[in-house]
Parts: structure tokens; C-alpha cells; sequence
């Protein structure tokens, strides 16, 4: 079986479900403590990205919503007050990789283009409707236009698991759970992730 190093940055709070449930999960409530006001728009786009992410990676029926993870040290968050950093030894079957970039696009609720063909195609449609960008459908005035193009936009977001790019600091990976066995090292503030010298670069993984 392959295995791939990941890292993530979780509360400190995180440690103690590791230790006495075995494992690690995202939950309703911590995105909401930790995205305060703007909550309610980020539970929105997770239940798309977790709805679109189970066809892919089997999600446990226990589970809410995924966890988000570095594939490098480089790009890895470093550890805080009250937050750690869990360097993770992961089969790579349960790991799904997707295009931070193009993550961007379902954030502002726009079309992701399949490629520059795509784009111009989408854009002449907005254009007969007297739009002239994606953003501009975006404005309240437009409100009934953005619900003609609606399921377009959504079902275009599966592409954020195309990857053309695989470079380290764009493309991000999702894992629904954390097991106490996957976890190599915990990194606290003042740790230094440089120092592991039994995680090596595993990204990019093997396409095979």
C-alpha cells in the first residue's frame, strides 16, 4: 500500500479527541467557532465541496465535512498559540487532492471553466443576457439570471479535482478523518517541522 506525508493545523482541543476517540473529525461546530461571522457561508461551500468529495473518496457516515491538509512542509501552516500541527503518514487511497485555485472559484460562486473554450462559450451566454463578466451576474439585481445559470456553475465545481498543475503551494488535500495510526509527529509552537527527518517529500504522489 502507498502512504503520502500530509500536515495539517488543527485547535489543541484536537488532541484530545485523538486521544480518547482514536481519531480525529471536522465537525459543524468547529467550523462555525472558528469562522465566527462568516460561518454560515463556509458550511454552504463545504456541504458542495463534501457533496461533490464523497463520489470520489467514500465518506464515513459519521462524518460532516473534511479536513483540510498541506501536501509539503513548505506550505504546511506553522504551529501557534493554541493550535497543532499533526504530521500525518496517510494510505493515499484515503487522500483526495484538489486545486486550491480553483477552489477560489466555487468561494465567489463562479463558473469553473473546463478550459479557455469553455470560458469564452460561458461568457457569450452571460453576454445574451446582457452580462459582461461573472461577477457582474453576482449583483443583487441579477439575482433571477444567477438562478438560470445556477446548476451550470454548481456542476462545473467537480472540476477543482482536475488537476493540470501539480505544484505544492496550488494543490491542497482533503482527508475525512485523522486515525491515531496515521499520526507521526504533533507539532507544537516553537517545533520545528524542517526537523522531521522521517517525513520525506511524497508529493506529487504516484498517478498510477
Amino acid at each position: 500500500m502507498d502512504y503520502i506525508h500530509l500536515y495539517t493545523r488543527q485547535h489543541e482541543n484536537s488532541l484530545y479527541e485523538l486521544e480518547q476517540k482514536g481519531r480525529i473529525t471536522n465537525k459543524e461546530i468547529y467550523i462555525k467557532l472558528h469562522m465566527g461571522d462568516i460561518a454560515d457561508f463556509f458550511l454552504d461551500k463545504y456541504s458542495h465541496f463534501t457533496s461533490l468529495a464523497e463520489k470520489i473518496v467514500e465518506r464515513p457516515k459519521d462524518v460532516a465535512y473534511p479536513i483540510w491538509c498541506s501536501v509539503s512542509k513548505e506550505n504546511c501552516l506553522k504551529p501557534i498559540e493554541k493550535e497543532l500541527v499533526y504530521a500525518l503518514r496517510v494510505p493515499r487511497d484515503q487522500v483526495l487532492y484538489f486545486d486550491g485555485t480553483k477552489w477560489d472559484f466555487v468561494l465567489n460562486n463562479l463558473y469553473l471553466p473546463s478550459d479557455s473554450e469553455d470560458e469564452k462559450r460561458y461568457l457569450k451566454e452571460l453576454n445574451k443576457h446582457g452580462i459582461s463578466n461573472s461577477f457582474e451576474l453576482l449583483l443583487d439585481k441579477n439575482k433571477k439570471l444567477y438562478q438560470l445559470f445556477e446548476d451550470e456553475i454548481t456542476s462545473s465545481w467537480q472540476r477543482i479535482f482536475d488537476i493540470e498543475d501539480w505544484n505544492p503551494f496550488s494543490v491542497q488535500a482533503n482527508l475525512w478523518e485523522i486515525k491515531a495510526q496515521w499520526v507521526m509527529h504533533v507539532l507544537k509552537p516553537g517545533d520545528d517541522i524542517f526537523e522531521l527527518t522521517d517525513m520525506e517529500d511524497s508529493f506529487p504522489p504516484s498517478l498510477k
